[in-house]
């Protein structure tokens, strides 16, 4: 492997196989820990890999196996429920010197925060959060044009929402983009596919699951909340 693109191309196809319920791949020393519900030889795996590029992958010598079921634990979410909590106390405080809560102006900060958290994680690793993804975004399948764009529209909504520009305009957009990566998310989880959720870029690796699902829908309904307002 030579860059994040290809890790996260790599890790993806992994996820892919049935039992694999983690995968942690390295660049610096290229190598992949697993884990797995089920053992899955070596052939299954090269399979995987080779669907990714031209890589070989084999087992290193005396590498240590650990045969305990790995558990199922929300600590794998904490990342991002951390974030929503530092988001969603901010744009509150934010209103801490109005007269009465405003819902519209809350929903205002909470979505400017969110968009411009996320994009900055993006960022920090265009190209690999791209490839992640076209695994599962209808769109960048099928334009991964899109993928590398996308981090863009998030900053800029980010920085439409914080403004007041063009409210209308600003939750329209936001309404057409996060449809279209709720349909991809849902079609992955109602295909039960192994997947790595491209949300935080490549930095803070999440599973693709309700907790995304939940994330796209919230969005969609503020914004569509915030058209029936206007």
């Amino acid at each position: 492997m030579t860059c994040n693109g290809c890790v996260a191309k790599v890790k993806s196809e992994l996820l892919k196989l049935g039992g694999i319920t983690g995968a942690e791949v390295q660049l610096a020393s290229p190598q992949a820990t697993l884990t797995m519900e089920q053992h899955i030889g070596l052939p299954a795996l090269q399979a995987a890999v080779s669907k990714a590029g031209n890589y070989t992958i084999e087992a290193i010598e005396n590498a240590s196996i650990d045969a305990t079921p790995a558990a199922t634990s929300s600590n794998s979410y904490f990342p991002i429920l951390l974030i929503f909590g530092y988001i969603t106390v901010v744009s509150l405080l934010a209103q801490i010197n109005h007269p009465a809560f405003q819902w519209e102006l809350w929903m205002r900060h909470f979505m400017a925060g969110f968009f411009l958290v996320f994009s900055f994680f993006k960022l920090l690793n265009l190209r690999g959060f791209a490839t992640g993804y076209a695994t599962y975004d209808i769109l960048a399948k099928r334009i991964p044009a899109y993928g590398l764009i996308y981090p863009f529209i998030e900053l800029g909504l980010g920085l439409a929402y914080i403004t007041g520009f063009y409210p209308v305009l600003t939750n329209s957009i936001t309404l057409i983009v996060m449809a279209i990566s709720t349909v991809g998310v849902v079609q992955s989880l109602l295909r039960k596919t192994q997947f790595q959720c491209a949300c935080l870029g490549t930095v803070i690796q999440l599973p693709l699951s309700k907790v995304t699902l939940a994330e796209d829908l919230l969005m969609l309904v503020m914004s569509a909340t915030m058209l029936y307002l206007y």
